[in-house]
């Protein structure tokens, strides 16, 4: 999934028709209540929402600066710009440290 963090969005204000779902002990993920779309993942150690690009209006500009799970990806998919990376393990380790 591509996503974009809050901190180019900010975050979440009226969650009337949201539906949270603890996915892990330091995340959520959020779903719109009356249809199932995918609607944010929230860190909760670092307050910080992701939110799918594909909510966002095709006329926003942005700029792709890093890769989580790189160690994941499968071998065809790849950016054209280069980009932060880090594995899987490293995303764990970073967010564990965050506690």
């Amino acid at each position: 999934m591509l996503a974009i963090d809050s901190g180019v969005l900010g975050s979440i204000k009226n969650e009337s028709s949201i539906t949270r779902y603890q996915s892990s002990e330091w995340a959520e993920r959020g779903f719109c209540s009356k249809c199932g779309t995918s609607l944010f993942y929230y860190l909760k150690p670092a307050d910080q929402y992701h939110f799918p690009v594909g909510l966002l209006e095709d006329e926003l500009q942005f700029k792709f600066s890093h890769q989580i799970f790189i160690d994941e990806k499968p071998e065809y998919y790849s950016f054209s710009n280069e980009t932060e990376n880090m594995t899987g393990s490293e995303v764990f380790a970073h967010f564990e440290s965050q506690q």
